[in-house]
């Protein structure tokens, strides 16, 4: 692994900007860089939120297929499609929560913030043991950002939140972690992480965030059925288009590193 936190140092030399990364791939090690600072968390914190339902689906507090009626009031621009649809329409709870993730819809974000609760929410991210990821605005809300409201995260707990996404765990069960991998899986936003890695070999699945001067982007990685955590997160950006292709560069650093190190163990 010392040959992928060497190209990763490499790219981050001269880097304008703040980043915080963490990675941890299966039979392999950690690697760490400002993984515990804290970030406004831009669409990342989607993936909490998911957490957040489907741990109250696993204890009976929430039916995913009951049907929510999207009423124009509760429509918010930005990120999504759905404030662009007919306003006679309901979809279900796993509906709402894959549009969360796919498109990073922010009415359906909204919707399942006040089904569930924001206190409600942060009280579970707070019980699994985040202590720096905290939902305090809905999406779009811009008289909070404008007071300074804002939502927080850092990359250790995203890839802590993406590993119970995708494994049977006691936070979201047996039925948690299909719901959750379906949605990633058919994420509409591929222009980070995922954008050189060679896709036919490498399965990654992710969930990218972005605010002005901030670029993020978290992942699962798998080879061979072989797995790897990531997530990075960047702030104070001068330039977002070098940002992102810092991010796509670490992604295909990480990908050959799973091709290179397998072939290896082959041998």
């Amino acid at each position: 692994m010392e040959i992928l936190k060497e190209k990763i140092r490499e790219e981050l030399y001269g880097f304008d900007g703040r980043i915080g990364l963490a990675i941890e791939i299966e039979d392999a090690g950690n690697f760490y860089i400002d993984s515990e600072e804290v970030f406004r968390s831009a669409s990342l914190i989607k993936i909490p939120i998911l957490l957040a339902g489907l741990g109250r689906h696993k204890i009976g507090e929430l039916d995913v297929e009951q049907l929510i009626p999207i009423s124009k009031e509760n429509r918010a621009g930005g990120s999504g499609i759905l404030y662009a649809l007919s306003d006679q329409l309901s979809l279900t709870v796993k509906d709402l929560m894959t549009l969360m993730i796919i498109v990073s819809d922010n009415t359906a974000t909204n919707i399942l913030i006040d089904l569930l609760g924001m206190d409600k929410i942060n009280a579970f991210i707070k019980e699994i043991g985040f202590e720096h990821t905290k939902l305090n605005r809905k999406m779009m809300d811009f008289a909070a950002i404008e007071k300074g409201i804002d939502n927080f995260t850092n990359s250790r707990e995203m890839i802590h939140s993406l590993k119970l996404l995708n494994e049977i765990n006691d936070v979201i069960g047996i039925t948690g972690p299909p719901i959750a991998y379906h949605a990633l899986r058919h994420q509409q936003f591929r222009d980070k992480l995922p954008a050189m890695v060679n896709l036919e070999k490498i399965t990654v699945v992710n969930k990218t965030g972005e605010l002005p001067s901030v670029e993020h982007d978290c992942a699962i990685f798998e080879y061979q059925g072989r797995k790897g955590y990531i997530a990075v997160l960047t702030d104070s950006v001068i330039d977002q288009n070098e940002a992102k292709q810092i991010i796509r560069n670490i992604g295909k650093h990480i990908s050959d590193f799973f091709i290179r190190t397998h072939k290896n163990l082959l041998e």
